[in-house]
This record gives C-alpha cells, sequence and structure tokens, in this order.
C-alpha cells in the first residue's frame, strides 16, 4: 500500500486522522533526510507548485524508421518542424525566409554547415554577433517551458555560465543589461571558440524544442543503418522505444535465437544490406557464402546465400513449431510438402509452382533436419551474433530503455496491436500453459522477452521468434507468408491475414474499451500505433476512430514511398493540443547543407485544447502531487513533534 492509500483510509470516515502508523513512521524517516527542516521541506513544495504551473513540454512520437538513418537523424535534427515553426514565429518580420531556412540547417547541422561556409568564405565577426544574437533569442524563448534548474541542466558544461547569463539576464529595455549582452557577445567572436559555442547553443536549441522522445518500433529493417540511429538514440537525453516485430528478432538474435538468428541474416541477405552485419556489428558471412557457392545453383532466379539460409531458416521454424504446439502454427510446415519432381509445394491442399527446385539440403525422409554443413554455418552465425559487443550493448539500450507498450500521459503506445477476436474481444492465448488476454498479455510477452536476454532458456528464445511472426503476436499481428514470398510465384498466397484489431480499431467503442484495459479514459485517451504503413496515397488517414487511434507509420523506409505516398508520419504533442506531421521524402544532408532543403511536411490538428496544458495536467503532474503530499505530511510531522529538526551546525 502507498503512503497516499495509507493517507485516504487514516482520513476516512468522520475525516480525523488516526495516528501515523509504524511504516508511515519509516517512510517520512527517509524522506527527512532529504529534508531535513521545515524550511527544506516547505522550500521544495514552493518549487513544486511552481512547476505544476510551467506549460506542458513537448512530446515527440516516431516509428519504422527501417535504419533510414539520414531521414530519422534530419528529423530528429528538426524535431519534426517545431524548430522551423519556432524560427518563423520569431523572425518572419526581421529574416527573410532564406534567412530563415539558412539558420534552420545551422541548428540541425551546426558543425557542417559552418564548415560549408568557411570554406565558401561567407563567416565575417559581423555574421558570427547577428547569429549568435538570433540563436540566443530562440532558446530564450524555448527555455521558457522549463525550470532554470532544468534548462542549465542541459546546457554543455563548458559554457553553462555564460548560456545561463545570455537566457536569462534578459537585455530588452534595459541598457546596461543589453551591453552586458553585447560584451558577451563581442568576447566569443574574439576568441576561436566561435563555432564551438555555436554548436553548443544549436544543441541546447534542440534539447529544448523537445523534452521526450517515443519510439514505436522498429528501428531494424531493410534500411542499412540501424546501428547508427541507436548510437543517436544513445546519446539523446529522454527517450523510451516500444519494441517492433524487426526489433524484437535483432533482440532474439542477440540473446541466441537459432531461429532469430537465420530471420535476421535472410532479411539482410534478401534486401541486400551486408554492411550492417558485416560492417556494423562484425558479423561474419563467409562461411554462409561458401555453404552457399558449394552447393546451390548459381543461375537461379534467387541468389545462393538467400535460398541457403532460407532453408535453414525454415527447418528451423519447422522444428520451433513442432515442439510448440501452443502456437498453433502447424500451417506453417511447407518443407515436408515440396514436390520437386513435380516442382510444386502443396498448401492448404492445393499445388503450387515454385520458383525453383535448387533444394540440395532438404532431406525428405527428415525435411526440417539441418544436415552437418548447415549446422556448423549456423552455429558460426550464432557465436558471432552472442560475441558482437556493439550489438550487445546497443540490444541492452533496448531493453534499458524499451518495453512491449506504454502508457504515458493518456496514450497508450504500442508497435503492432492488442490481438482481438473477431467480435471484439480480447484473444485469448495460450502462454506456458496458461491463457492470457489483453493487457495481462502484452504484460507476458514483455516477461518473456527479458527472460531470453536474462536467461536465455529455450522456451523464451522459441517466444522471441513467436513475437517477431506469431499469428497473435502483438508485434506482428499478421500469418507472415515467408516460404510464400520466397518460393512461390503465385502472389495469391502471398497474402498475410491480419488480426482484426487492425479492422475493428476503426470503431471508436472498440478503441474505448481497449484504452480502458489500460487504464486510460476511453472517451479522451489515445492508442498510438505503427507498424502499418498508411496509405495516404489512396487517402488512408493516420487518425481513426474519431482520434483515438493515431498510426504513425507512414513509410519512413525509401522502399515504401511509392506505397504510402509520403516518407513517413509523426507526431507531436504539446501544451496546445496534438498535430500530426506527414512528411515528403528527404533529400539528403548534402542538399540540406548546399540548399538549406527542410523535409517539407503537411500538418494535421488532431486535438485542440481550450486551454493550454500544464505539467498538472501530465504524469509527471501526478507524481509532482503525490510528493507534495509526502511533504505536507513531513512538514506536518516536524511540526508536530513526531519527527525532529535536524537543522545545521554553525
Amino acid at each position: 500500500m502507498t503512503l497516499d492509500q495509507r493517507e485516504t483510509e487514516r482520513t476516512a470516515g468522520n475525516g480525523a486522522e488516526e495516528p501515523l502508523g509504524p511504516e508511515d513512521e519509516r517512510y517520512l524517516e527517509l524522506l527527512s533526510k532529504s529534508f531535513p527542516t521545515q524550511q527544506a521541506a516547505f522550500t521544495e513544495i514552493i518549487n513544486l507548485e511552481a512547476i505544476l504551473n510551467l506549460p506542458k513540454s513537448t512530446e515527440h512520437f516516431m516509428s519504422d524508421v527501417h535504419g533510414e538513418y539520414e531521414a530519422f537523424l534530419h528529423i530528429l535534427n528538426n524535431c519534426s518542424g517545431v524548430i522551423r515553426e519556432q524560427v518563423d514565429r520569431l523572425f518572419s518580420t526581421e529574416l527573410g525566409s532564406a534567412q530563415r531556412a539558412s539558420l534552420c540547417t545551422l541548428i540541425y547541422y551546426p558543425q557542417e554547415k559552418l564548415r560549408r561556409m568557411h570554406e565558401a568564405g561567407e563567416t565575417s565577426d559581423e555574421w558570427y554577433a547577428h547569429t549568435l544574437f538570433l540563436l540566443v533569442r530562440l532558446a530564450r524563448r524555448l527555455s521558457g517551458l522549463y525550470t532554470r534548474s532544468k534548462v542549465r541542466k542541459a546546457m554543455p558544461v563548458s559554457y553553462a555560465y555564460i548560456i545561463d547569463e545570455l537566457l536569462h539576464a534578459s537585455g530588452e529595455g534595459e541598457t546596461s543589461r543589453h551591453e552586458y549582452h553585447e560584451q558577451i557577445i563581442a568576447s566569443i567572436v574574439g576568441t576561436e571558440a566561435t563555432d564551438d559555442f555555436i554548436v553548443s547553443l544549436s544543441s541546447l536549441i534542440k534539447r529544448l524544442a523537445v523534452d521526450h522522445l517515443h519510439l514505436v518500433g522498429d528501428i531494424f529493417d531493410r534500411g542499412p543503418h540501424a546501428d547508427r540511429i541507436i548510437d543517436s538514440l544513445m546519446a539523446y537525453h529522454s527517450l523510451d522505444i516500444q519494441w517492433g516485430n524487426h526489433d524484437i528478432s535483432w533482440m532474439g538474435a542477440a540473446a541466441g535465437s537459432e531461429a532469430c538468428v537465420a530471420s535476421v541474416v535472410r532479411n539482410n541477405v534478401r534486401y541486400r544490406t551486408l554492411d550492417v552485419l558485416e560492417g556494423a556489428y562484425g558479423i561474419s558471412l563467409r562461411e554462409l557464402a561458401l555453404f552457399a557457392d558449394r552447393n546451390y545453383v548459381e543461375y537461379d532466379v534467387i541468389s545462393p546465400m538467400e535460398k541457403a539460409i532460407s532453408v535453414i531458416l525454415f527447418k528451423l521454424e519447422g522444428q520451433l513449431i513442432m515442439r510448440n504446439p501452443e502456437f498453433g502454427m502447424e500451417g506453417r510446415l511447407l518443407l515436408d510438402k515440396i514436390d520437386v519432381v513435380d516442382g510444386t509445394v502443396t498448401i492448404d491442399g492445393v499445388p503450387h509452382a515454385l520458383r525453383t527446385c535448387d533444394f540440395p539440403t532438404i532431406n525428405t525422409a527428415h525435411p526440417y533436419e539441418l544436415d552437418a554443413d548447415e549446422r556448423r554455418v549456423l552455429d558460426g552465425l550464432v557465436r558471432s551474433f552472442k560475441s558482437s559487443e556493439r550489438l550487445r550493448r546497443q540490444v541492452e539500450f533496448l531493453y534499458e530503455r524499451g518495453s512491449i507498450y506504454l502508457v504515458r500521459n493518456g496514450n497508450l503506445l504500442f508497435h503492432g496491436c492488442l490481438p482481438l477476436e473477431e467480435n471484439g474481444s480480447f484473444s485469448r492465448v495460450t502462454c506456458e500453459g496458461r491463457e492470457y488476454s489483453g493487457r495481462e498479455y502484452m504484460d507476458f510477452c514483455d516477461r518473456i522477452a527479458r527472460r531470453a536476454w536474462h536467461v536465455g532458456d529455450q522456451a523464451s528464445l522459441d517466444w522471441m521468434w513467436y513475437l517477431w511472426c506469431g499469428r497473435h503476436s502483438p508485434l506482428s499481428g499478421r500469418v507472415v507468408k515467408t516460404f510464400e514470398r520466397t518460393f512461390v510465384d503465385d502472389r495469391s498466397t502471398w497474402e498475410e491475414p491480419e488480426d482484426p484489431y487492425y479492422r475493428l480499431t476503426h470503431d471508436q467503442g472498440v478503441c474505448a474499451r481497449i484504452l480502458e484495459e489500460f487504464g486510460l479514459d476511453g472517451e479522451r485517451g489515445h492508442i498510438v500505433n505503427g507498424h502499418r504503413p498508411v496509405k495516404a496515397i489512396d487517402g488512408e488517414s493516420p487518425s481513426r476512430a474519431g482520434g483515438r487511434l493515431l498510426v504513425i507509420d507512414g513509410g519512413f523506409c525509401s522502399a515504401y514511398h511509392k506505397k504510402t505516398g509520403i516518407a513517413g508520419y509523426t507526431l507531436i504533442s504539446g501544451s496546445d493540443g496534438m498535430r500530426i506531421k506527414a512528411h515528403r521524402p528527404f533529400q539528403s544532408v548534402e542538399a540540406a547543407l548546399d540548399d538549406n532543403a527542410d523535409i517539407e511536411s503537411d500538418v494535421t490538428v488532431i486535438e485542440r485544447e481550450p486551454h493550454e496544458l500544464r505539467i498538472a495536467d501530465t504524469d509527471t503532474g501526478a507524481d509532482i502531487r503525490r510528493q507534495i503530499r509526502d511533504l505536507s505530511r513531513l512538514l506536518s510531522a516536524y511540526r508536530e513533534g513526531i519527527l525532529s529538526e535536524r537543522k545545521p551546525t554553525a
């Protein structure tokens, strides 16, 4: 029982307070170590009450970045257009559009932009002074969302004093102060540290523009630089991650799941992104390549490496499905249904022509057994995944900052779906002999994923594969047809039946029940998903069920641009409400530097608040109110003599 709950019970009935219990006294005794006097307690109460009245800070939601590092970094740098909005708002009357665009590029890529300007001879003392004043004004505007303490903590240590003076000793209307600021700027320009100071100010501006980032899954996929994205996230000031199906397959591979290892390797072989394996994580594919060249036909519709790793994968999946009948995925057992003589595979009783009959390692008597060479290749790959220090460090980060779902500030975040039946009820899924549904099932999935990493038993590793592609996986939510898409020409077999969730959540009532399952207001809360690209080109909207469901996968991956018609959605939640940004394709960092080209975005307002939201309206506000209640009780304990103050000695 929490202190708040005990307080409610203690003052129930006629309103008279009961004496503090032993647990209450012990808690307050611990609290008194941080606040040893009445003055310390009420000073903190005043500080916390003030924080409650600050505007709600900006939350930034992204999903499905799929290894597209440059586009991801640009969205991260421009804060989904928040910086551009602030620059336009603050400087629209004194800077032309080209000047504002150049200032934005400087903030996004300060080191690269300054280097270009030096090479072109475009910098001068006057330019530096003017630019520094602009950056200070922008930083000052953004700092108004936070306490001075939080702003100081966000400042680079080496320039904290100078920046603090420039931000909080306002020069407007005070000649002496204005001259003071001018002298500080002149002193900065007179040193050789001006570029470094601009880089630091730009970093602070980006830090203040967005207080917290939510990444709703799928850092990994066919893009080439998921590793660099995670490096950027590891350096980011405040974020959380909801794992996507591609993320979980990499996490499973790093934990030692053979099926996940084969899935990850096959995906990278198929999409020719081998450098992320070999270059980024030091996972050698040499033995696989040599094995494939020795055993598989080269001149075929499918490359030898893809055939080799695909057959290994389907053998492993078959073994996994047979030892986990509760997964209910027997329909995915297809190797035993191949007829090499006829060149067909029988699926649901219907024979379909195969794209290739090159299956030299399949033993028709034991089709799901790896041969000795396949076992040797696989063992080497598993060792490489488990021993990659960089991969291990990054997966540790995904576990530390990530989860299957998150409830925050009235929003429910998860990557794919909450499995539903056709009637809208929560699917009951058998997990290690027990049925789970709804939130309990999501909690089980989170626990089993963590067990795979920390314990690594076979059952939990099998579940990592299931979370990647199982029919009731909340990260996938569809029957994945990897075999058909690899080996069968008939595209009708490629169709992947989806969980009813994706269709039923167009209904507000269904969304309300899901929100309420997680303790949220079904009328005001929001579900935020990624996973399924929104086909804006066909008129699909990211906002569904009257705004209760927001789907922000708009196709970051360049391969999806033709399908979606855009290059990704992001979501911004601030003190004035929520809005979705639909982004045009990102050209390149070079174009941004050469031409100040930004990502063009269309804005859709999802919810406009009638009154400015404050910290008091957020989960942080609820935590602060609990702290205030506890401190108020500590103050009462001091005043009533229950606890003695520990005043500092002279």
